[in-house]
């Protein structure tokens, strides 16, 4: 099973990444960890990008190819591969089915996990945490039983994330937009795009998946 996995930032895309990881052992193919461990192990492809970075140029797509064609070429073929933060473009779209061609593989689905705008500026501009122990709370959804008090540590200290503000958050919405608008049409054709409910509840949202990838 092969899947790109949509979804903008607080849309929960990494929290449902993470549970098809756990339960279907399937592998999360994020470009951003891919490069970061190319660099990092110095493979010959890590050093192409190292270099390119290194001046400041954004990274072509000949290069993140060459990493996705490593990584499913080193996966067990019977791991299933989710990806994350590619394709961004027709171009990319088209590659990535040549490369999963290549390696016997074929996209099945890809998964948008659809937001309403004002709901999640609303979700994510709530968000704290406890500065102790790192455990999640909300201004609307979830405070902690004693004001003030973290239910799991007991500490008194929390923190927000700077960039959990409403222009930040619109502002990535406005790049998701502009990132997934140009590759939704060319999925569709082929009829492979669904759209889940991004803002029902954790488990809901797995269940839909669920549902979807057990066609």
């Amino acid at each position: 099973m092969n899947i790109i996995l949509l979804g903008p930032p607080g849309a929960g895309k990494g929290t449902q990444s993470g549970l098809l990881v756990e339960h279907r052992g399937m592998k999360q193919l994020s470009t951003g960890d891919m490069l970061r461990a190319a660099v990092k192990a110095e493979t010959e492809v890590g050093l192409k990008a190292k270099a390119i970075m290194e001046r400041g140029e954004l990274v072509s797509d000949a290069i993140v190819s060459a990493l996705i064609d490593d990584e499913l070429a080193a996966l067990d073929e019977s791991t299933g591969a989710i990806f994350d933060g590619y394709p961004r473009t027709e171009a990319q779209a088209v590659a990535l089915d040549a490369l999963l061609a290549k390696h016997g593989r074929k996209l099945q689905h890809v998964i948008e996990l659809d937001v309403d705008e004002d709901a999640l500026v609303e979700r994510i501009t709530g968000r704290f945490t406890c500065a102790n122990c790192g455990e999640g709370y909300h201004d609307t959804f979830k405070q902690p039983a004693k004001e003030g008090v973290c239910d799991k540590c007991g500490s008194t200290d929390f923190k927000r994330r700077k960039d959990d503000n409403e222009e930040t958050v619109r502002t990535r919405m406005a790049e998701y937009r502009a990132k997934t608008a140009p590759i939704l049409p060319y999925y569709e054709k082929s009829g492979l795009v669904t759209r889940i409910d991004g803002m029902a509840e954790i488990d809901d949202v797995t269940e839909a998946i669920e549902k979807v990838l057990n066609g």
